[in-house]
């Protein structure tokens, strides 16, 4: 069993009660809350932005090679909120 406390973002562990072989993995956020919301806040926006870009252009019936284009908002969108959910 692995025991840890945290105190000023430092993992303390305590490894008395562990297995010999188990491996464990400690995961502490690197960006404050107000950054990872900022985050959150960016992806939704490039993600609905890219999804009203998308609407715009197949009304008007723009040729399919301009669709690429949206792969930057969509992969930034992507990252974006997978920065968030990761706290990196």
């Amino acid at each position: 069993m692995l025991i840890s406390q945290f105190s000023n973002f430092t993992p303390k562990l305590d490894y008395s009660l562990d297995d010999e072989d188990a491996t464990y993995e400690v995961c502490i956020a690197n960006i404050s809350p107000a950054e990872r919301l900022k985050r959150l806040r960016f992806s939704i926006l490039q993600f609905v932005f890219g999804v009203i870009v998308l609407g715009l252009m197949l009304f008007l019936d723009v040729e399919k090679v301009w669709r690429l284009f949206l792969f930057v908002a969509f992969a930034s969108a992507a990252t974006t909120f997978f920065q968030w959910k990761d706290k990196t």
